[in-house]
């Protein structure tokens, strides 16, 4: 055991406890440093990349073009190639390999320590930290850098510790993977990782059933090779511009919402526009169009036609094509986040493949052979996916016994429904930030372009505490209600409440619906956070001991 191991057993003093080792762990715990502040980072996986280490099952992908879905930092990207317009897993996974040999930022990592309880001591304006395995910390600071989606949501169905075959969750997939060649697969769940694994599976699998809840109105990722002579040129010049403008676009890429109505187009030029953008790839027809698709139903149900008569196209039967694109849209386009498809729709045309509409044949229990629906029929299989998705944003956070000035757990706070300021700390749990969750544009963001803009704001905010002799920084109930009702006023003219989808925590029973992600966009949130910094961190209630 190192003298640090043992210093921890005993309750080590240091300025910030960070907890979780993803991207944004990562880039606080180097900017921190670099600030001067004694940090750590406990990792309750065995390996860094926060998500890309658990997200290791057939066919996980990022979705954000590879130039932007990596650090601003020029000491990485100078000498980083990437090979995929869209990276998978295992070159992300070699990419906080560079980054952490670069950075030499495991030496401030313990992994295999997951953080299970914190409690605020209001004696001296410190967290007491405890994990799994009975370490203890006392921090200063506490930053909650553990995603939007780290608690995993499994289904209620009877009879699921039945199941004698293979049986596991997308997010927590076996590291040394499943051998699924030959095998009769069951996917349940058509989100993302439902549709990465199905398009992975079919090529290997005897026979493959997709339970399907509700259809994905899945974009075509328009995946393509990279290489280094294009970096390079990117390199050159552009890269430097293009982290400059992925903070004023709306959704942190380098392009954005157009602000003109769709309705005010020809249909001329309406159709010329979307087959743009559809040709494009990637999420451009989602975060590139016009933004009145999520206010207007009419807007909305111009870009669901055109979307429903590419997809049927790539349909060869007229029961799939139903099923899968259907003349009624099962809710407003973008209002749940979309998939990026390589090659789902044909996939699903193949004769191995069936889909089982669980709208119209619920599923009634998991046999020990199979699943089994409610017109009879039971569903042989060896191998049972769950793609069933997460508590996103809150439940991240909340699976944690913290505890703030009043010992209140924060489950338990936010169990009457989220409440945050700026979305990154909440009233009464003092010195606590959280990026990359609730009431922030976290839901409608590219990650890294959304978690450096708030990560920078926590170092400077913690660098202007250290400089004012501040020991205690804690969000005022007034500034948390006002940001929550801004919240749901940016929320209020859009077409969010139409969609069950983790945005407004309908997939989650008992969890309140409400809109838990900043609508606003990134530029009008990073200004916000920048006003409050400025004027002397309006909002908080600064204090020292």
């Amino acid at each position: 055991m190192s003298t640090n191991e043992k210093a921890n057993h005993g309750g080590e003093e240091i300025d910030v406890l960070v907890v979780g080792a993803g991207f944004s762990g990562l880039y606080q715990l180097h900017k921190l440093r670099k600030a001067g502040f004694s940090v750590k980072v406990f990792e309750a996986g065995k390996g860094i990349g926060g998500v890309w280490h658990w997200n290791c099952y057939p066919g996980a992908r990022v979705d954000s073009d590879y130039f932007l879905y990596q650090y601003s930092l020029e000491e990485l990207w100078k000498d980083w190639t990437w090979t995929e317009r869209f990276p998978d897993r295992q070159e992300l996974v070699a990419y906080f390999d560079y980054v952490d040999k670069k950075l030499d930022l495991s030496r401030d990592i313990s992994f295999d320590t997951r953080v299970t309880s914190a409690t605020f001591d209001t004696t001296a304006d410190r967290w007491v930290v405890s994990t799994q395995n009975g370490r203890t910390i006392r921090s200063r600071f506490l930053s909650l850098c553990t995603g939007l989606a780290a608690k995993t949501l499994f289904p209620d169905y009877p009879g699921l510790n039945s199941f004698k075959g293979v049986v596991h969750h997308t997010s927590l997939w076996p590291q040394g993977g499943v051998d699924l060649t030959g095998k009769r697969v069951g996917v349940l769940g058509t989100g993302s990782s439902g549709l990465q694994v199905i398009q992975e599976s079919d090529p290997i699998v005897a026979h493959l059933t997709v339970f399907q809840r509700i259809p994905n109105l899945a974009l075509p990722m328009g995946q393509r090779k990279v290489t280094e002579q294009e970096q390079n040129e990117l390199k050159k010049e552009l890269y430097p511009i293009i982290f400059r403008r992925r903070v004023q676009t709306f959704a942190g890429f380098h392009y954005t919402l157009v602000d003109r109505s769709l309705l005010d187009l020809t249909p001329e030029e309406r159709r010329l526009m979307l087959e743009d953008l559809w040709g494009r790839g990637g999420f451009y027809y989602w975060l590139a169009a016009h933004q009145d698709i999520f206010s207007s139903e009419e807007a909305n149900k111009i870009v669901y036609d055109f979307w429903r008569d590419k997809v049927r196209k790539r349909l060869t039967d007229p029961v799939m094509q139903a099923k899968l694109a259907p003349e009624v849209p099962p809710h407003p386009f973008g209002t749940k986040q979309p998939s990026l498809d390589r090659c789902y729709y044909e996939v699903l045309n193949q004769p191995n493949v069936t889909l089982v509409d669980l709208q119209e044949t619920p599923i009634v229990e998991i046999t020990p052979s199979g699943v089994k629906t409610k017109d009879g029929v039971e569903h042989a299989l060896d191998v049972l996916v769950l793609a069933t998705g997460f508590d996103a944003l809150t439940g991240s956070i909340s699976q944690i016994d913290i505890r703030g000035t009043d010992g209140t757990p924060i489950g338990e706070k936010w169990g009457k429904g989220v409440a945050t300021y700026l979305g990154l700390s909440s009233a009464g749990y003092p010195n606590m930030f959280f990026p990359y969750g609730p009431q922030a544009p976290t839901g409608f963001c590219n990650g890294p372009s959304c978690l450096e803009v708030q990560s920078d704001w926590i170092v400077e905010c913690l660098t202007y505490m250290r400089e004012h002799k501040h020991t205690r920084i804690d969000a005022t109930p007034a500034a948390e209600a006002a940001w929550g009702a801004r919240i749901q006023e940016l929320a209020a003219p859009g077409l969010w409440d139409r969609a069950k989808s983790w945005y407004v925590g309908a997939n989650v029973p008992g969890k309140p619906v409400a809109q838990i992600n900043f609508t606003g966009g990134l530029p009008m949130y990073a200004k916000l956070c920048r006003e409050s910094a400025e004027g002397g961190y309006v909002g908080f209630t600064l204090s020292h001991l």
